[in-house]
């Protein structure tokens, strides 16, 4: 049966393959990808739209495989109308989709420190629902308030209780789309802040594989917590550590590759398959558990269907 959907006044796009709006560049298509024009317009199509039909928000696919057949259901990709970014005194408020780095970056001019956003790849979105972090900062500890859109097509705005933060994770309502988040930090000054962004790059830059088709972090770390970048920081529970140790660095399936600059970043070296790149994740998951008797938790989010689904829309 044809499913009809609600009239929209952004875009509808029927069949739309996903792979070149993920950072990994693979993924089968989905049914339907519906780029709202703003949060009336929303709103109104999740209202409006079947229940019983699944609804996906996408980031900028920065920590995401879609599996090769693809995703069931409607997958929404937020887009210019949800990328401003304002502030006002030590609060600075961005559009889910405005990306990490220009949040930082604004931020900084305005004498905010949310320097730790600066390294972090993809949007706002994204790193409000997985709480993101770096260097011994997370999302949580600025978090403010998110005004999210529900399934039902109603407004809510949730603060830091509701949003159940945790490493890397936080407890939305089911559908939910985040569209815009309120953030807060400590003031300093321009320049010494643009000086800490630079710094961090190039720390970045000297011990991951910027360059290469990856996902950001794979696994998550087992101790709990995300690389503080103190002298003393300690690696015996960094999900990397655990990979190297278990002889893994450079592991490959097919053209799916555990970086050999660091293996914690999968990698998709050229023609990988979704499969590819998450068996082999899976592969280094079971040989891990064996070296070290520790279970790494994926980060990386896996979602659609592994196979086409005939008939599917």
């Amino acid at each position: 049966m044809t499913l009809i959907l609600p009239s929209v006044r952004g875009t509808l796009t029927p069949d739309r393959p996903l792979a070149d709006l993920t950072w990994l560049r693979v993924g089968g298509p989905a049914d339907w990808l519906f780029q709202p024009a703003d949060v009336d317009d929303l709103a109104v199509f999740l209202g409006d739209l079947d229940r019983a039909v699944p609804v996906f928000p996408m980031g900028v696919g920065s920590n995401l495989i879609v599996r090769d057949g693809g995703i069931r259901g409607v997958v929404i990709r937020l887009g210019r109308g949800f990328n401003g970014i304002a502030v006002e005194g030590g609060r600075v408020t961005a559009g889910a989709a405005a990306l990490d780095a220009h949040v930082a970056r604004k931020a900084a001019e305005a004498g905010v420190d949310l320097t730790f956003l600066r390294t972090i790849p993809g949007a706002v979105g994204g790193a409000v629902r997985m709480n993101a972090g770096c260097y011994g900062s997370y999302t949580a500890d600025h978090f403010v308030q998110a005004t999210v859109v529900l399934r039902d097509g109603s407004l809510r705005i949730l603060g830091r209780k509701e949003m159940g933060f945790a490493y890397r994770s936080a407890a939305l309502p089911e559908g939910a789309v985040i569209v815009e988040a309120m953030f807060e930090g400590e003031p300093g000054d321009p320049a010494v802040l643009e000086a800490r962004m630079a710094e961090q790059l190039a720390r970045r830059d000297a011990t991951q594989p910027v360059k290469d088709r990856t996902a950001g972090s794979t696994f998550r770390n087992p101790a709990g917590f995300s690389s503080t970048g103190r002298a003393d920081d300690v690696h015996d529970l960094k999900a990397w550590k655990l990979i190297d140790d278990a002889g893994l660095r450079g592991h490959r399936r097919g053209a799916a590759e555990m970086n050999a600059k660091h293996p914690n970043f999968l990698t998709n070296t050229g023609g990988a398959t979704a499969a590819e790149l998450e068996d082999l994740g899976e592969e280094v998951r079971k040989r891990v558990f064996e070296s070290s008797g520790l279970t790494l938790e994926w980060e990386i989010m896996r979602v659609g269907e592994r196979t086409p689904v005939a008939g599917a829309r």
